[in-house]
């Protein structure tokens, strides 16, 4: 209550410093991670932290996860596990090298916690110093890891995004997980970086071409079908297809990115934003990767 001796303003300094104190406190919760853990199909769960998503298989055997995301991430998911299923963590998989997927594996991984990669995901990892558990199981094309009545099969494509990306299939719940370069219901990532076209067409090729999945799990986005992948499939074939065959008629860049539309795909989320990067994306690998500026069949070195 304000009193005879309050003089006014100190009053208002004593109210504008509440406000001070108070006004951080929405901002800090809006800031403020969403970590989430679903139940997908079976001993199968999703583990987001924001616009990431890992994977874990539980078991009576103990637990397989996939990437930690970062320490933060990984902290709250342990402990998560430990109070939820009181289970220990017999594997950690690395879907591939990038640090935004791998960090916080000394988080997760303890003695008794088997850290596996493709041997190009582990010699990036090891080669580059980066801070997180390194790999004490590798493979080259596919291993498989039996944990109680479960199993889980990665397997290498060759390249398609950043060093030893590979695909897992989670067994008997028949779950895909793939990080990265399969994308269900967005536009793939800006202008592609460490990103290979034609090994991201390959592989998810390779992917459709093989044992059919229940349920698809990407690292970012939404989870789908079969079907949700083939028209993702179909989107790249689009994309690199309209921007391969103007570079071909001697088109600019610029000119490219005003030009492809592929409006049926335009209900992909990003799509305004991100086309015209996508296609600075496939016109960079196309120039860097197969030289084509360097051909003398194009247009523009026709004039």
């Amino acid at each position: 209550m304000m009193t005879a001796s309050t003089p006014r303003p100190a009053l208002f300094q004593l109210l504008a410093l509440a406000l001070t104190l108070l006004l951080p406190f929405p901002a800090l919760a809006q800031d403020a991670p969403d970590y989430r853990i679903e139940q997908m199909k079976d001993n199968v769960y999703r583990f987001s932290a924001g616009h990431y998503r890992s994977v874990f298989m539980v078991t009576d055997a103990g637990i397989f996860v996939t990437d930690p995301i970062n320490p933060d991430a990984a902290r709250w998911l342990r402990a998560e596990l430990q109070r939820r299923f009181r289970q220990p963590i017999r594997y950690l998989a690395y879907s591939h090298n990038h640090v935004d997927h791998t960090l916080g594996g000394r988080e997760l991984a303890d003695s008794g916690t088997t850290v596996v990669a493709q041997e190009y995901a582990a010699e990036d990892l090891a080669w580059t110093r980066v801070p997180t558990a390194l790999p004490d199981v590798t493979f080259r094309d596919q291993l498989t890891i039996n944990l109680g009545n479960s199993h889980v099969t990665l397997r290498y494509y060759g390249p398609n995004n950043g060093r030893g990306s590979v695909s897992m299939r989670f067994m008997p719940a028949n779950v895909l997980y793939v990080v990265d370069w399969i994308v269900v219901g967005r536009m793939p990532y800006k202008d592609l970086p460490g990103y290979d076209i034609h090994g991201m067409i390959r592989s998810t090729r390779e992917v459709l071409a093989g044992a059919p999945f229940d349920l698809f799990i990407g690292g970012h986005a939404d989870t789908g079908s079969r079907a949700d992948v083939k028209r993702y499939l179909a989107y790249l074939e689009a994309l690199y297809n309209a921007v391969r065959d103007g570079m071909l008629a001697g088109k600019s860049l610029q000119t490219l990115q005003a030009e492809i539309r592929l409006p049926q795909f335009s209900d992909l989320k990003m799509y305004d934003e991100w086309l015209p990067l996508n296609v600075a994306g496939v016109y960079r690998t196309l120039t860097d990767m197969s030289y084509f500026n360097l051909r003398k069949d194009t247009a523009s070195h026709a004039r």
